[in-house]
């Protein structure tokens, strides 16, 4: 379980693909942090550290994962958020992020003031509120504005200053996932 506070930005430094998917290797301070078989948040994405070597780890990521996030475009050189899971003791400054990613946004307009709007999926906008939370490529954000296929978000500078969400530009695709308590309520009242 993740806050979608984001703790570093790191650089993939290659990619190999196979049958099953695709293993990852990825460059930051933060896999310091790591041992092998720890979960490690990549772009919103809830990954296993399968080898840690100093400043850089490898991960799986298995073919579904890579249909259902931005995971399957990484190359060398690309930037991602990284996120470590939660500790009981951690205060919960984001909102509950599970790394479980729901489907893929993309940038529509990119604001002077720090919004920007994303198009989702409008099977996902009925999990979506005003002032609620949303995680875009690990990020907790909240929602300025929602529509059918449109959330609004407002980035404070130290977002974008401290996350790749300060790169996006119209057409950038975010990993996203949606509030997975409205999801669950959703479950229990249809039942």
């Amino acid at each position: 379980m993740f806050t979608g506070l984001v703790e570093a930005v790191g650089e993939v430094v290659g990619v190999e693909h196979d049958q099953r998917g695709a293993l990852i290797e990825i460059a930051s301070p933060i896999a310091e942090e790591l041992e092998p078989g720890d979960s490690i948040a990549v772009s919103g994405a809830c990954l296993t550290a399968r080898e840690v070597d100093g400043g850089r780890f490898r991960a799986d990521v298995v073919s579904e994962t890579l249909r259902r996030t931005t995971l399957g475009e990484l190359t060398g050189g690309s930037r991602v958020n990284l996120e470590l899971p939660l500790r009981l003791s951690d205060r919960l400054g984001g909102h509950v992020v599970l790394g479980h990613v729901d489907g893929v946004g993309e940038v529509r307009a990119c604001r002077d003031g720090g919004e920007i709007e994303v198009t989702i999926d409008e099977r996902l906008s009925r999990y979506v509120v005003e002032k609620g939370s949303i995680a875009l490529d690990g990020v907790s954000l909240t929602v300025a504005a929602v529509d059918a296929s449109t959330v609004t978000v407002a980035l404070i500078p130290a977002t974008r200053e401290s996350t790749t969400l300060g790169e996006a530009a119209v057409g950038a695709l975010l990993n996203v996932e949606v509030d997975i308590m409205a999801k669950h309520l959703e479950r229990l009242v249809s039942r």
